[in-house]
Order: C-alpha cells, then sequence, then structure tokens
C-alpha cells in the first residue's frame, strides 16, 4: 500500500510557491493555472523561455533570486524544482518546518504530495496515479481516459450541476432527488448540445424511474 490519501484542494487565493525555473517548474506551473490557482510565485534567477513569457504576462509572481527560507513563509504548496537534489531536500525540509505540503521529484518515496496525470472537461476532473511507481503508465491512462471521456463531457456536467440546483427547489424528498439525478447521470452524456426545459426533463425522468 502507497500511504497516498487522494484529495482535490481548492487553490483559490492560496499561496504556492514553485522553488526553480526549468521545464519541471514549467510543468509545475502550467498544471496550477489550469487549476485556477491565482497567488503563485517562482523563485529562480532564470527562467525558461515560456515561464519568461507568463511572468511577463503577470500569470504569476517572479522572484528572480536563489532560494531563501523566507519564501516558504505562508506557502500553501511548496514545489522543489530545481536541479540539485540536495538544495530540494533543504527546501522540503523548511517547507515542512513552516507547515506547507511539499512537492519535489528526488525525495524518498511517501514525503509529501504527488501530482497525478489530470483529464479535465469543464467541472469534470479525473486524476490517475501510479504512486510515483511508473509515470509511462499513468500518462497511458490519461491519454484513455481522454479519448473515452472527449470534450461533450464538459456540457454533461454542466447541465447536471443546473438540474441538480433545479432539484432542490423543484424535488422535496431526498430520496426521490437522489434516485432522478442518478438517472440523470447515466443518460446525460448521450444528450445533445441543446436547449433544455428542466421541469420537462424531471418529468421525463419520473416517469423512467417508474418503468425500472
Amino acid at each position: 500500500m502507497n500511504g497516498y490519501y487522494p484529495v482535490m484542494l481548492q487553490l483559490r487565493g492560496e499561496r504556492c510557491v514553485i522553488v526553480g525555473g526549468g521545464r519541471i517548474a514549467e510543468r509545475k506551473l502550467l498544471g496550477l493555472l489550469e487549476a485556477g490557482a491565482d497567488n503563485v510565485a517562482i523563485v529562480s534567477p532564470e527562467l525558461t523561455p515560456r515561464l519568461s513569457e507568463l511572468a511577463a504576462g503577470g500569470s504569476f509572481q517572479w522572484v528572480s533570486r536563489n532560494f531563501q527560507p523566507l519564501d516558504v513563509v505562508g506557502a500553501r504548496l511548496l514545489f522543489a524544482a530545481t536541479n540539485h537534489a540536495e538544495l530540494n531536500r533543504l527546501i522540503a525540509e523548511e517547507g515542512r518546518h513552516a507547515g506547507a505540503w511539499v512537492n519535489t521529484v528526488d525525495e524518498e518515496r511517501g514525503r509529501g504530495f504527488l501530482n497525478p496525470s489530470v483529464v479535465r472537461r469543464g467541472d469534470l476532473l479525473i486524476a490517475v496515479s501510479a504512486s510515483g511507481a511508473s509515470p509511462a503508465l499513468s500518462a497511458r491512462l490519461k491519454r484513455e481516459l481522454e479519448r473515452h471521456y472527449g470534450d461533450d463531457y464538459e456540457y454533461s456536467v454542466e447541465r447536471l450541476r443546473m438540474l441538480r440546483e433545479h432539484m432542490k427547489a423543484a424535488v422535496y424528498e431526498p430520496g426521490e432527488r437522489e434516485a432522478l439525478l442518478r438517472l440523470a447521470a447515466e443518460e446525460v452524456p448521450f444528450q445533445e448540445e441543446t436547449a433544455f426545459d428542466m421541469t420537462t426533463w424531471i418529468t421525463r425522468l419520473r416517469a423512467k424511474r417508474l418503468e425500472d
């Protein structure tokens, strides 16, 4: 057993710090931005061309110098992404002492947190990880999931969100509401992206429930 506990983190407003300015740091930053993180700092005297472009556009705060222990203060997530293993260990130690969750690629297995491979379809988020044993396997599974769960799922999840909100006022009995939402989840990925009426949909789901 790997000992990892999967969670989904809301990062809006949370301070995230990446130490390092190379390709790994670039990958970490892009993942954070995709997740909606809006308070990200990168500490590094140099950046990749892509990171320089994003820094110029204000996507993150660039601290243009070498790492200092004060950089971890207030960080919720800390990424040790330099090319030096000893420095990464130092960054990790400072971060843990400050109460941050730490991600570093060259530390012993089982510490900190891992970044899974992620498939995003609007509010639908699918994450897969081999717990560090095989990044190649995680990447392969991600490609398979991307093919199976196409872009239409973004619309499907948004429609289900709207239905759930509507049912809070339209369907009073919790057991019935739960049953109807299960039926809706089974059929919505196959619906066409057209205008629809919530009341009509609920009526049809109720009839389907009686048939089952």
